[in-house]
């Protein structure tokens, strides 16, 4: 399994007031808005992300990062065997992506997931 892409995952009280000071502050562009979670990119280097999230639409907890891999079963298969806390099984979101949401060692969770 291959990681394609990592991008953090913000809490916010007020997803306005955020996409103002990133947009304003670092220039960032809106590519994508769902209404409760709200993904930033670089105009001249869009693999560089931010999301930001007042709640999940399907979990219980915002992750503090999102991992695209090319595998989400392999990576399920390998958190399982792993003995890790798994968060949020293995889903298929009405979104377009297939994810699972894993707490590291230090108490961090983390979606993993690929796109369809």
């Amino acid at each position: 399994m291959a990681v394609s892409r990592i991008v953090p995952d913000f809490k916010s009280m007020s997803l306005e007031a955020a996409k103002a000071f990133y947009t304003q502050v670092l220039g960032l562009q809106v590519v994508m808005d769902h209404g409760w979670i709200v993904t930033l990119a670089d105009p001249g280097n869009p693999h560089v992300q931010l999301s930001l999230m007042t709640h999940d639409a399907t979990a219980r907890v915002v992750p503090v990062a999102s991992i695209q891999v090319d595998d989400v079963e392999a990576s399920y298969q390998a958190a399982r065997a792993a003995g890790a806390e798994i968060v949020h099984e293995l889903t298929e979101e009405p979104w377009g992506v297939r994810r699972f949401f894993v707490r590291d060692p230090d108490g961090h969770v983390i979606n993993v997931l690929a796109h369809d």
